[in-house]
């Protein structure tokens, strides 16, 4: 449930983002390939939650996969991911100016990969993360591993293959601080959800 709630939010949040920012932007926010490569290095992450922690309250009964719950997380936490998108999108387009394609794709693909894996610890418990609810130590482990990666891709081979360029030192800081406004905000909408519904994962 961990896995597929977090797929079906972030993504619904990120196709959102497309479209908008494909009506918005004279470029594609994102290539085809980026795309790919960016959920291929989230999917890395997301393969360890197996190996997670479960809050001892959550394992009191059995379970029961429930399309409306489905529904209603995804409807719920997909948009405040992709308002954080909008966010990065406004930052760069009217605070730096940046109408550079390359560029601009690059900082929304190193943004996306540490605000999904950052986003990730918020979404696994419906306690305070890091504080309350300890992930397993192969969660912290891939999730620090492949926001690393996520930020050095763009000045390797593989990001020049795949269209990206080399992040200019100003940018870098909207890469590490919006997801962690991203993290604080989240934590606010999981309390209202989890008031409204009763539930959380």
């Amino acid at each position: 449930m961990k896995y597929i709630k977090l797929s079906t939010s972030f993504n619904f949040g990120e196709v959102v983002s497309v479209i908008i920012a494909s009506i918005i932007l004279p470029f594609l926010p994102e290539t085809p390939i980026q795309l790919l490569v960016e959920g291929l290095l989230y999917d890395f992450g997301q393969l360890t939650l197996p190996f997670d922690n479960v809050d001892a309250e959550y394992l009191k009964k059995p379970r029961r996969f429930n399309v409306d719950s489905l529904k209603n997380f995804m409807l719920f936490m997909g948009p405040i991911s992709s308002a954080f998108d909008i966010i990065i999108f406004a930052i760069l387009l009217f605070v730096f100016k940046l109408h550079d394609a390359p560029t601009f794709q690059t900082v929304w693909f190193s943004y996306s990969i540490v605000s999904n894996l950052l986003g990730m610890h918020i979404i696994r418990t419906s306690k305070i993360p890091f504080i309350q609810s300890n992930a397993h130590k192969m969660v912290y482990f891939s999730s620090i591993l492949l926001s690393i990666i996520g930020i050095i891709t763009p000045y390797t081979w593989l990001g020049n293959i795949i269209g990206l360029v080399p992040i200019p030192f100003e940018y870098i800081p909207i890469i590490i601080l919006v997801p962690i406004l991203y993290c604080f905000v989240a934590m606010i909408a999981k309390k209202v959800y989890i008031q409204k519904y009763g539930e959380w994962i």
